[in-house]
């Protein structure tokens, strides 16, 4: 594709992002990230990774699209703001990290991604895409800083200087040459380290890394076993997801609430008074979290994680 073509492509990539919703779009090259495959492994090495050992596998394919689309040239990155200052009603309640609010994020912007590929594909035929939201094993938040879309804070979030840091990314994958952003080179945390200091388990390390076995927001998502007893205490009722190091993010400040009705809190949700939660049936929980990204945790950790966050809720 010739010079003119690609750049007049990717204008009209973005403006359909735009369209679609998307509060982001960066473009990037595609091409393996061996310093991120380093600091990867050594994250692995060291055993931050907790009990996702699965990322110590073909650590390789994490790093280089090539690996996911064969003969991949360009990497479109999306970003969906969720942040809402409206929250659950009652405050000694179990809670729920904001991303979790609505319907399943997954579901919400792979269907908007899709719009982009059909976009894409009706200007472009040769054209040959793969489109996912955290459900490949690629580095998003790498990619996202390829793209422009911002630093990776010292929390390891990617934040936008006019965004902050609670957004959804979203990513594209393609055999053609587009127009390129420029990946974000600065930091721009400065001296701040106000998500280390205040993160509850010490989960946040020096480097920029998290240690998966401190995290809350894993141990009450991913994590298979028992939350640690040194760990319980300081939960202070989240039983799905942290936002704390967001919370106190000085770029999350003046965080505009999302526009995406899907994103939006039910509200049987909002109004839950903590008997609710306590005596909530798996039926119930099928029901109210059907659509969300509840329901990954299924019934009984969840229950676990709610009766343990119970005890310590102030």
């Amino acid at each position: 594709m010739n010079a003119s073509r690609s750049n007049s492509i990717s204008q009209q990539i973005k403006k359909k992002a735009s369209e679609l919703g998307f509060d982001l779009c960066g473009i990037a090259p595609s091409h393996p990230l061996p310093e991120r495959e380093k600091i990867l492994r050594d994250w692995c090495k060291r055993g931050m990774n907790g009990g996702m050992g699965y990322l110590e596998r073909s650590i390789e394919k994490r790093v280089n699209p090539d690996f996911l689309l064969p003969g991949a040239k360009s990497v479109i990155v999306t970003g969906s703001n969720y942040y809402t200052s409206d929250n659950q009603v009652e405050k000694d309640v179990p809670i729920l990290s904001r991303y979790a609010f609505g319907k399943d994020y997954h579901d919400v912007i792979i269907k908007k991604l899709d719009q982009i590929i059909d976009f894409i594909n009706d200007r472009v035929v040769e054209a040959e895409c793969l489109s996912f939201v955290d459900s490949e094993p690629l580095l998003e938040k790498a990619w996202a800083v390829e793209a422009g879309l911002g630093w990776q804070g010292r929390h390891s979030i990617v934040i936008n200087d006019k965004l902050g840091s609670f957004f959804f990314i979203g990513i594209i994958i393609l055999n053609i040459e587009l127009e390129y952003d420029s990946p974000y080179k600065t930091n721009r945390c400065g001296n701040c380290r106000l998500c280390i200091d205040l993160c509850p388990t010490g989960a946040i390390n020096e480097d920029g890394t998290i240690d998966a076995r401190k995290c809350i927001a894993n141990l009450t998502i991913e994590n298979r076993g028992p939350i640690p007893e040194e760990i319980i205490p300081k939960i202070g009722g989240r039983v799905y997801g942290c936002d704390k190091c967001q919370e106190v993010c000085p770029w999350n400040k003046k965080a505009k609430s999302h526009s995406t009705a899907e994103f939006e809190l039910s509200e049987e949700i909002r109004q839950m008074k903590i008997e609710e939660w306590l005596n909530l049936t798996r039926d119930q929980f099928d029901r109210i979290f059907k659509n969300s990204p509840v329901k990954r945790r299924k019934y009984e950790p969840f229950m676990s994680s709610v009766k343990i966050a119970s005890k310590f809720i102030s």
